[in-house]
């Protein structure tokens, strides 16, 4: 038996690093940290109106070991500080961070000793959503730029490719 006529291609190829990636951008299990009046947004951003579920980041994790995006929104005070880090070096890899708000990207207009300035003082932040208080919209953009970024990033590394810088990267 042979194939005969036109052969019909049903199959569709792509790398390993662009399925993992794509698993991962469409599972994501937020944290949510919710502080000061940016959290009312962020809660109805997965409200049937925004449906934040759309993007696979709208089931809100109780626990750090269970989720792999941090969302921090809202005013930042030094005694959380090592509460937030904490939460976040219970996270497994890979961890994403999204700061939510003027107060938690930049501490807003809140100059004093007990406001930190800024949530990427102590931990790295991939998405900042500006805004006092942002809206659910931004929000979900927000959300579709780390999608983008999750794309981009390599997974696997081959053997030839694993050099010095690698192996302390990974260390």
């Amino acid at each position: 038996m042979g194939l005969t006529g036109k052969f019909e291609a049903n199959y569709v190829t792509l790398k390993l690093d662009q399925a993992v990636n794509w698993a991962r951008k469409g599972s994501l299990w937020p944290m949510v940290f919710g502080l000061a009046c940016c959290a009312i947004e962020m809660i109805a951003a997965v409200a049937s109106r925004y449906d934040m579920d759309r993007f696979g980041a709208g089931i809100f994790r109780g626990s750090p070991r269970q989720s792999d995006l941090l969302i921090v929104s809202g005013t930042v005070c030094r005694r959380m500080a090592p509460v937030i880090r904490k939460v976040y070096d219970q996270m497994p890899e890979p961890r994403y961070v999204i700061a939510m708000g003027s107060c938690a990207t930049s501490g807003n207009f809140y100059d004093t000793y007990s406001v930190v300035q800024g949530v990427d003082r102590f931990v790295p932040v991939d998405i900042y959503v500006p805004g006092c208080p942002p809206t659910p919209e931004a929000l979900l953009e927000g959300l579709m730029q780390l999608q983008k970024q999750i794309m981009k990033k390599k997974v696997f590394v081959k053997r030839d490719e694993i050099t010095e810088s690698t192996l302390k990267d990974s260390a």
